[in-house]
């Protein structure tokens, strides 16, 4: 069973600035896992198909051609494979924004969403490992 805590990651990146290379420490409240997950996300009355690269209990990192910018709320669907019902999140928000690659974060999952969310990334990291062994 994944861990639920609400504890910081720190991490150290480096990233350019005016005045060279500057750490920066990244702090996420939830582990993320690699994922390859179809997804269907809906904004304005429209849905298009993206795919999840990676996921959290917290948000995810998807790849999609819908317009999006930082701020707006979207609806995220996992289309999880062998499985009839998507995982359905009504309330996502756009973090960040980079050409077709775009972050959101979870404003509210039900507690039955987040028992698939969690199943499902028990199955991304199983397939993961199973990929690097």
């Amino acid at each position: 069973m994944l861990e639920q805590s609400a504890t910081w990651d720190d991490r150290q990146v480096l990233f350019l600035g005016e005045r060279g290379i500057l750490p920066f420490v990244e702090r996420r409240r939830h582990h993320r896992v690699p994922a390859q997950v179809k997804s269907l996300l809906r904004a304005n009355c429209h849905e298009v198909e993206g795919e999840t690269i990676d996921l959290s209990f917290g948000g995810a990192r998807i790849e999609s051609s819908l317009d999006v910018q930082p701020g707006k709320q979207i609806a995220v669907k996992l289309i999880v494979p062998g499985d009839d019902t998507p995982i359905l999140i009504e309330q996502a928000r756009v973090q960040w924004m980079i050409d077709r690659t775009f972050g959101v974060r979870f404003v509210h999952v039900p507690q039955r969403e987040l028992d698939e969310l969690e199943q499902l990334m028990e199955e991304c990291i199983a397939f993961d490992e199973g990929r690097k062994a």
